[in-house]
């Protein structure tokens, strides 16, 4: 039995065909985990919405920033943006089934066994593992209750941009939302900056990848990532992110998780995309 992780698919279904027959994934033995994205700006992404959710325990998806913005859209509070592919998924027959299993998918999944925890975007600096855990599962509780819509409505911000126990309602859920599924760069006391997409080595002055940042609380495994196709594969820091830039004309890239040094397995993808993530 192998576990492989999967960066960001965007809709690309041909690409994760391709790469799940050179990684010989066996479905009835073998397991994904996917750091989310699984849709927008690829060609396929009913196709991939159908076939995670098909794969039942075989996958693992952590939700990125482009899962919930379909959920968003479907729900009736944000407007498809002019890239967006998502005409084919909110026009299928079995829609509300598959926007009701992505809701209730994680947005932090931990393997102690293993020796790694996922996200989309990463774990802010002001968080511990605990805290992490913590917070995920409030977003997630959200997210599944029948009053999902309220915080579809109000997800949208880029305030509060730092963290603090006392923050509460929709500004606690719209950071928690921030940190994990859109976070790339902070400044050096941890404030998100949710603008900048470009290389690490050229953030904002003051600013750095959320992952170098000084006093950084965070002590738990390795974080599996994506989100940030800038930064590419990155495997350091007690990072492993592995958003190669699919559907933006790199590489769609898997890592076994179950056999010792984790070593990329990436196949070309062709560009769908401009670069407007």
């Amino acid at each position: 039995m192998a576990v492989y992780a999967i960066g960001d698919i965007q809709g690309c279904g041909a690409s994760l065909r391709q790469l799940l027959e050179l990684i010989q994934f066996d479905p009835t033995r073998d397991t994904l985990w996917f750091t989310g994205d699984l849709v927008n700006r690829g060609p396929d992404s009913l196709w991939v919405l159908r076939f995670v959710r098909d794969l039942g325990e075989r996958a693992v998806t952590v939700l990125g920033n482009h899962d919930l913005h379909l959920l968003a859209v479907w729900a009736g509070h944000a407007e498809p943006s002019h890239n967006d592919t998502l005409d084919e998924v909110l026009a299928a027959p079995d829609v509300d089934e598959l926007m009701h299993w992505l809701r209730h998918q994680p947005l932090l999944h931990h393997d102690p066994e293993l020796g790694y925890v996922m996200t989309h975007a990463g774990i802010p600096p002001a968080w511990d593992l605990a805290t992490a855990k913590r917070c995920a599962k409030e977003l997630e509780a959200a997210l599944r209750s029948p009053d999902y819509d309220a915080l579809l409505r109000e997800i949208y911000g880029n305030q509060p941009d730092a963290w603090n126990e006392s923050l509460s309602g929709i500004d606690r859920l719209r950071y928690i939302t921030n940190a994990l599924t859109r976070m790339r760069v902070c400044d050096g006391e941890g404030r998100l900056q949710l603008h900048y997409k470009g290389l690490p080595h050229a953030c904002p002055p003051g600013h750095m990848p959320w992952y170098k940042v000084p006093g950084r609380r965070y002590d738990g495994p390795t974080i599996i990532c994506g989100h940030w196709s800038a930064l590419g594969f990155y495997n350091d820091d007690g990072i492993l992110a592995i958003d190669s830039g699919c559907v933006w004309g790199g590489q769609l890239t898997a890592v076994r998780l179950d056999d010792g040094l984790p070593t990329p397995i990436s196949i070309a993808c062709p560009l769908y995309a401009e670069m407007t993530k």
